[in-house]
This record gives structure tokens, sequence and C-alpha cells, in this order.
């Protein structure tokens, strides 16, 4: 997309509240790229909140990738092609309209990539809203600081950086969209992993609340780091790289030195393997949203417990098999090994609930104590949360669904596979290798369609769990198989 300047040459200006920009024409649909909405974060701005873009003079080329947070090539983390793009103005947001005037009035989604919150591209061929301009839908896609940079504890700085990274994007958009041909009342956000869980986040986030109308969140990974854990973290990285745990400290070390170090920092030292596996499954990710007391003050599913974003719509779901293909690496050496022992001695799963879990998920359980493993990991991740999210909202307007489709490449309904569908780029960068030569595209226009649906009407088309618990959507089922189940995330139960 980054060389896709096709179309009318001349381009086509739009007026923000910080000056023009010129984007370029592609088929049906203009596209305007690194526009900036925050000063570069770099110098006395590396670690403080996001200062609003200062007006500039003059036309500003909107026509190659801006700047993005991560760095050294395509991060890797995931199964999408992210690149990452040199360059200090990394505060930036890619905008793709098929009318970019101001009286057009078109429903925006708005799209927040994943990563674990510590890598990931907005440049993602993969998240070009072609498909969703064609459908009639405005399309968004931010960048935000990731890692340490976006959400480490620093004593003497803003905690959450990142979150606030993601406010300030959305400031710009409700003021800026409607030249873009937007409505800034008819903003939809959406995620995939970390990106659904900045999704939840912000859903469930008082001071969000005015910046959209609709969330679809998909894999969602929520963080909800305990501030002591952050600060642990903070003072052990400092501690292993010399420096004081301020701003002045870790202003000294490089992006590529904390990231390097940033693992050390998060687990005891001598920690093997298991240990930090348990670490993830126990505690959670050791980067991401902060609880600090201010910004946040509640986990995630206890905000929207306590009826933050109610008035919002909500689609959420995950794949089946987020995490299973993890460990297929494993299976010869866990061959004979029972998965209740390896559940009970690896993970440290007790009875009361393992057992139920084992009894829910025999159809795993028949394809070895590896899959087990992995699939319990994509449970405790992301399905539970699902679960859960939805429990939480009550009779507040929400769907779920289940991406049951599983990959000819992978093996599984893996993280990630469901992203191509969405944007409905099946023949995009990569995607062959984790959807196969010939990925159905019935599938993309169930999902794609699906989304489009709720973002301009509100409705994705199927039953609300919120009026009937357990109902659920399943994307790439069984041909025999229903497209709506009465209980689709009972395999979960044992573990909420």
């Amino acid at each position: 997309m980054t060389d896709a300047h096709i179309g009318d040459a001349s381009g086509s200006v739009v007026h923000t509240a910080a000056g023009s920009v010129r984007g370029f024409w592609r088929g049906g649909s203009a596209a305007f790229l690194g526009i900036p909405f925050a000063e570069p974060p770099v110098g006395a701005l590396r670690f403080a909140a996001p200062v609003p873009q200062r007006a500039w003079k003059g036309v500003l080329e909107a026509t190659t990738m801006g700047a993005t947070p991560q760095r050294g090539g395509d991060g890797g983390t995931t199964l999408i092609p992210e690149p990452s793009v040199k360059g200090d103005s990394t505060l930036n947001v890619n905008v793709f309209s098929p009318s970019p005037t101001p009286d057009a009035a078109l429903p925006v989604l708005v799209y927040i990539h994943g990563g674990a919150y510590f890598s990931g591209s907005p440049a993602s061929p993969w998240y070009d809203g072609a498909a969703f301009n064609r459908d009639g839908v405005v399309t968004v896609t931010v960048s935000y600081r990731l890692g340490f940079t976006g959400f480490g504890y620093i004593e003497d700085a803003p905690a959450n950086r990142g979150v606030l990274d993601w406010l300030l994007a959305l400031e710009w958009v409700r003021e800026n969209i409607r030249a873009f041909g937007g409505d800034p009342d008819r903003v939809t956000i959406a995620g995939q992993s970390a990106g659904g869980g900045a999704v939840l986040r912000l859903l469930g986030m008082p001071a969000a609340q005015h910046l959209f109308r609709a969330a679809w969140c998909m894999s969602g990974a929520a963080a909800d780091v305990p501030l002591e854990r952050a600060r642990g973290i903070s003072e052990r990285l400092a501690a292993l790289t010399g420096v004081a745990p301020t701003s002045e400290g870790f202003g000294t070390l490089t992006p590529g030195k904390i990231n390097h170090t940033r693992e050390d920092a998060t687990y005891p030292e001598g920690a093997s393997q298991i240990d930090r596996l348990r670490g993830v499954l126990g505690l959670g990710l050791s980067h991401g949203p902060v609880l600090d007391g201010e910004l946040l003050t509640d986990t995630t599913v206890e905000a929207i417990a306590a009826g933050v974003g109610a008035d919002k719509l909500l689609v959420l779901g995950a794949t089946d098999d987020e995490f299973t293909m993890a460990t297929d690496g494993y299976r010869g050496k866990l061959r004979f090994v029972p998965a209740g022992l390896a559940l009970g001695r690896v993970i440290g799963l007790r009875g009361p609930q393992r057992r139920p879990y084992l009894k829910a998920n025999r159809d795993v359980r028949r394809k070895g104590t590896a899959a087990v493993l992995g699939h319990y990991a994509t449970d405790r991740i992301f399905r539970t949360l699902v679960a859960r999210v939805a429990a939480a909202r009550g009779p507040a307007p929400t769907w779920v669904y289940r991406f049951s489709w599983v990959s000819p490449t992978k093996g599984w309904s893996c993280h990630c596979l469901d992203v191509p569908f969405f944007f409905d780029h099946l023949d995009a960068e990569r995607v062959d290798r984790i959807a196969g030569e010939d990925p159905p595209p019935a599938l993309a226009d169930a999902v794609h369609g699906s989304a489009v649906a709720f973002v301009r009407t509100g409705d994705p088309g199927w039953p609300a769990w919120s009026k009937n618990p357990g109902t659920t959507r399943v994307f790439g089922g069984p041909p025999s198989a229903p497209d709506t189940i009465p209980d689709g995330y009972a395999e979960v139960a044992a573990l909420l």
C-alpha cells in the first residue's frame, strides 16, 4: 500500500485543524497516510503525555506511511506483516475514505493494532481500509507508544502513556474526521489481540466515553498490570541497566536496550520457560495498561461490570485456537503424559477446575496433551475474557462470536487468522502463509459483512448475547452446523 501511488496524480487535499494534507486516490477511495496527531515523542517528550500536533504551514504530503513506534523491521510477534518505518513523528493516523468531503457523513471505523503492547504497526497492508471504503465506511488506523516507552512505570512520568496516545488519537478523529467524510458521532473502535484489549479498556474508561458509540473486539488480550508489579519491573530494569528509575535515567537507554532487557526484568533471575509460562497465565501480560489509581482505577472487567460503557454497542469474540499451535513442538515429548497431569503439574491448574475443564474439552483432549496445554493458554488468555466481559455487560447490547475456520497451513483456527477476513483482504501480502492459497471468500463476506453492518446500523446480524446469554455466532464452522449456537463458550465455564 505504501507504494500504491495510483489514480489521480493531483491527489486530494483535506483541511484539518492543524493544517492541510494531501492524500492520493487509488481505485474508489482516497488514502491519507502518516498524519501526525501529536508532536514527535522524542527528547523531553519521550516519556511525557502526548502533546497535540502544532499547526503547520502549506500542505502536508500524506502519501507514505508515517514513522512507527516499532523499530527494527517487522516485529515478528504475530503472523501479520507489520513493518517498521523510521522517523521521529511516530504518533500518527492513516485515514482511508471513499468520499473525503465534509458533507458525506459516513460511519467511521477506528482500528487499533495488536502486538502484545510492545510491538506491532499500523502500516500493515492487512489494515488497508479499501474494502470498508467500498462499503461506505471511513477507516482510520492509529499508532501508539509501545512496550516500556508506552506502558512502563516511571516515577516522575505520567503512567499509561500508550493509553493517553489512544485517547488523543480518538480526540483527533472526533475533531477532524468530518473533513474526511466521516461522522464523528458514528465512530466504532475496533482492534485485535492487544488492540482488542485496548478496545475493552477504552470501553470501560470514563475519560473515553464521548469518543465513540460502538466497539468490536477481536481476540482481546487485557493487561490490567497492577501498579506494584509495574513498579517492580521498572526497578529491576533500572538495576539491570545501571540507570536511575527516572525519566532522565531511562532516557539514556535506547529502545533496543530496553527491549533486550525487558524480559529479564519481568521474571526472577533463573526463571525457567515453564515459570515464565505460568507467569503469563497467572499474572497476565507484563506490559500494557497499568492500574495507576488515577486514569485507571479498576480492571477492565470490573469497570465494565460497574456499568461504564453500558450505553455502547459491543461485539467481541475470539478464534477457537488462538495459541494452541504454540505447543505443537511438544507433541512428541508429551505424547505419553496424561493431560490432567500436565495441567496440574506444569500449569498448576487445580482439580476442582481441571476435571470439569477436561470434561468440557474432550475433543481437544483427543488431539493430545500438547494440544490441551495450548488450548488452555488460548482459553485462559482470550476466551475466558470474552465470556467474562459478555456476562459483566448484563443487559447492555452485546453480541458474541467465535471464529472456527481452521487454517490449512497452521492446522488450527489460530491467532490473527480472522484479521484478513475482517478487512476482506484475502489477497494481501502474506495472507497465504496463514490462510492458504485459496481462502474462502464467502467467509470474508460473512465476517466483513457483519462488521460493516454493525458499523453502519449497530447490528451485526445475529441474536445478541445480552438478550439470551450464551448465544454465539460461529464463523467458519462445519457446513452442517448452525451459524448460531446457544452456548458458544461453555468449554471455558470451569475457568470462570
